[in-house]
């Protein structure tokens, strides 16, 4: 993937927000956190370092999903936006669906498909993981 400028935002608007750099991790996910947080199966995610994610606008809350997970959304209209791992503090993973043109960040596997719905999972020909990323 190449270095992208990305912007998106929340659903009412109170929240914007610029990804610099080359999105990686882009996937599916079938967890029921991601499920359960942001009301959709699959959820797309995309993530780049931290140190190139920032807000334009607004301020994000954060929601501790479990031990290592925070979840950030939007507290005026509930828009769940960010997936931030303390095992991984470098990068912080975006809802796609909330970027401004979320198909120039497409999924490239599928996610904990051991908790998939199953009328969840599409037949599109990308890798499956039963579990988290591949490699950890």
């Amino acid at each position: 993937m190449t270095t992208l400028s990305l912007e998106g935002g929340c659903a009412c608007g109170a929240v914007r927000y610029a990804a610099e750099g080359t999105p990686f991790h882009a996937s599916l996910c079938h967890c029921i956190d991601c499920r359960r947080v942001l009301g959709a199966s699959p959820v797309a995610w995309f993530s780049v370092r931290l140190k190139e994610f920032r807000l334009l606008r607004g301020e994000m809350r954060e929601y501790r999903s479990s031990p290592p997970a925070l979840r950030g959304f939007c507290a005026d209209c509930g828009t769940g936006l960010t997936f931030r791992s303390e095992d991984s503090p470098d990068e912080i993973d975006v809802a796609t669906a909330t970027l401004d043109d979320p198909g120039v960040v497409p999924p490239e596997l599928h996610l904990w498909t051991s908790q998939a719905l199953p009328w969840a999972l599409a037949a599109d020909g990308l890798p499956r993981f039963p579990q988290g990323r591949p490699g950890g």
